[in-house]
């Protein structure tokens, strides 16, 4: 990174024992005497300097309103103000402008290097943290969400539209492994809240009262174990987005609680006292029908509505196939720089096994039959017999049923859904239809087993 200074010095000698001086320490430094000459300088030459130091007091003005000017265009760059007499006004204007420094007439030049090299040093930081954040906000790019198909169209227009406002809260629905998670992604980083936080968090993944402390947190000694105080995702998320995967499988009761958080953003720690105001908008996604599950009675019917400002459906991978054509491709190139390969054909044979397999593990399952198929792969074709894909053609292998139990299948050719549906109708079967005696062979409770009946549309008797 280029060492630029740009000094604002209507005194002629002193401009120039300055240049000189950095000169001589390897800075790059342009040197105009009036803040009409600095603004054209920076504007019109698209000069983007790494520090600016500048005389406070110019016969066209004061420096500050250059500052206050031009600070959205060079945001990254640090300003260090020379002035021959200082004023509270100005000290506390400056502060506010976000001046690095500034340092009264006459001063030591190694004192002016101490403060040149250390308004460098912020610059610098400040812009490996635009890097770091441009790069970031590309990679989840609307435009990366790959296909044309009509249901990916209509799908980046909505991502679009809804990343202009500032929603509170919004819910993603679709199957496993679909990309709920990198359509969320992609919302904050193309959205207002960019360069806040995004924290996420997966329901299923947790107890109920861990949960509960790792949303809310917790003061010490409020359990056993809280040895000191802990904040709260809800309060490492403030000025950005929480992100709550799988939140069909939180607790009834934690859901009361998370709603009055959403309702009021207000919470309170386990064991504390005081509530603490926060300032978040909440992304929760679920694989589950959640309007099913609230007619179940799982699923409070007022945290569904509040949560369910805005409502985006991610499409499963068999409602779109013609997007393999971009999205295989694409996945090979990906595990190619992760592994070192270089495979970068795909014969006839494997493009028709591909396409009419049904991935009913959606981008997941397809990204990780490709990444196996390259890290096999002993030259640039892609290895067709580890695709392992098994009933592409339309023949299925069925699950059977024995006194003693029943046979599943698990060569992908059944959803996790349609296994749970085909043992529920075995056991409805062996029980003559009635739930209260399906539950107790499958050892759950009347109540769930008689919602997975109405979610599968299944006949019973109740």
């Amino acid at each position: 990174m280029t060492n630029t200074l740009l000094i604002i010095e209507d005194e002629a000698l002193l401009a120039a024992e300055l240049a000189r001086f950095f000169r001589k320490a390897d800075w790059e430094v342009s040197i105009v005497n009036s803040l009409q000459e600095a603004e054209s300088f920076l504007r019109e030459q698209d000069l983007d300097p790494l520090v600016v130091l500048s005389d406070m007091n110019l016969p066209d003005g004061n420096a500050l309103d250059l500052l206050e000017k031009l600070k959205p265009e060079i945001e990254s760059s640090e300003w260090v103000f020379l002035t021959g007499y200082g004023s509270v006004a100005d000290s506390v204007r400056a502060v506010r402008l976000g001046a690095y420094d500034f340092i009264e007439k006459p001063c030591s030049v190694d004192r002016l290097n101490l403060l040149v090299e250390g308004a460098a040093r912020s610059a610098r930081a400040q812009r490996r943290v635009q890097l770091q954040t441009a790069v970031q906000n590309s990679q989840y790019s609307i435009d990366n969400l790959l296909g044309d198909s009509q249901a990916m169209v209509s799908l980046r227009t909505m991502l679009r539209q809804v990343a202009k406002v500032p929603f509170s809260s919004l819910i993603i629905s679709g199957e496993t492994g679909s990309g709920k998670g990198m359509v969320a992604r992609t919302l904050h980083y193309s959205g207002v809240r960019s360069q806040a936080p995004l924290v996420e968090i997966n329901c299923a993944a947790l107890p109920r009262e861990l949960l509960e402390a790792e949303l809310f947190g917790y003061e010490a000694g409020s359990f056993t174990g809280a040895k000191k105080r802990h904040r709260g995702l809800f309060e490492q998320a403030h000025t950005g987005t929480l992100f709550l995967d799988e939140i069909g499988e939180m607790d009834l009761d934690l859901q009361s609680k998370l709603l009055k958080a959403v309702e009021d953003l207000r919470i309170r720690r386990l064991g504390g006292e005081a509530e603490i105001s926060v300032d978040v908008q909440i992304i929760a996604a679920s694989n589950l029908d959640l309007q099913e599950k609230v007619a179940a009675g799982l699923f409070r019917q007022d945290l569904y509505h509040r949560l369910n400002v805005i409502n985006i459906r991610v499409p499963a991978l068999r409602e779109r196939k013609r997007d393999l054509e971009q999205l295989v491709p694409q996945f090979i190139a990906d595990c190619n720089r992760k592994s070192a390969k270089s495979v970068s054909q795909i014969s006839e044979q494997a493009w028709q096994l591909i396409k009419a397999y049904n991935w009913p593990g959606n981008i997941r399952e397809l990204r990780n039959v490709l990444e196996r198929c390259v890290l096999l792969a002993s030259d640039k074709n892609l290895p067709v017999e580890w695709l392992q894909l098994q009933n592409v053609q339309g023949t299925t292998t069925a699950p059977s049923t024995t006194q003693e139990g029943v046979f599943i299948p698990l060569d992908g050719s059944l959803s996790l859904h349609e296994m749970e549906k085909f043992i529920i109708q075995e056991a409805l079967n062996r029980c003559d239809a009635n739930v209260t005696a399906a539950a107790r062979m499958l050892g759950t409770t009347r109540e769930t087993l008689r919602y997975r009946v109405q979610k599968y549309h299944l006949k019973a008797r109740f």
